[in-house]
């Protein structure tokens, strides 16, 4: 990515802070079919972390914790900044965003939603060479 970040990349990060979780998915999507190495599990990261919000918007817990922490285990090499995220600072954004739900005990919980004003969003970065 030496001259700067390919536009899907953008696109997905530009959805994904508008919320449309399944949008950001499918252009990231595209992009990840296409990429190799690092950036193919970065990528993969992100597109969890769309479909782990997707599913918690839905109220399907199971699908969205299950989501969530493949989507940690994905990111965490890649801290504390990969392709211009701040992972630090994203991933305890969206731990914050999740903490309800990890904290339930029980499997299907009624009584949590997505809380829109802790949905993490992520910077878009300045096209650069990182």
């Amino acid at each position: 990515m030496s001259d700067g970040y390919p536009p899907q990349y953008l696109e997905g990060l530009r959805l994904f802070n508008e919320e449309e979780f399944f949008d950001a998915h499918d252009v990231w999507e595209e992009l990840w079919s296409e990429s190799v190495g690092d950036e193919k599990k970065f990528l993969q990261g992100l597109i969890q972390v769309s479909v782990s919000l997707f599913h918690f918007g839905n109220e399907n817990f199971g699908g969205a914790r299950k989501l969530y922490d493949s989507a940690r285990g994905r990111l965490e090499p890649y801290r504390p900044n990969f392709m211009g995220v701040d992972l630090d600072s994203f991933l305890m954004a969206y731990q914050d965003c999740f903490q309800e739900l990890l904290n339930h005990t029980d499997r299907y919980p009624t009584d949590i939603e997505l809380r829109d004003e802790l949905v993490p969003k992520i910077p878009i970065p300045q096209d650069e060479n990182t």
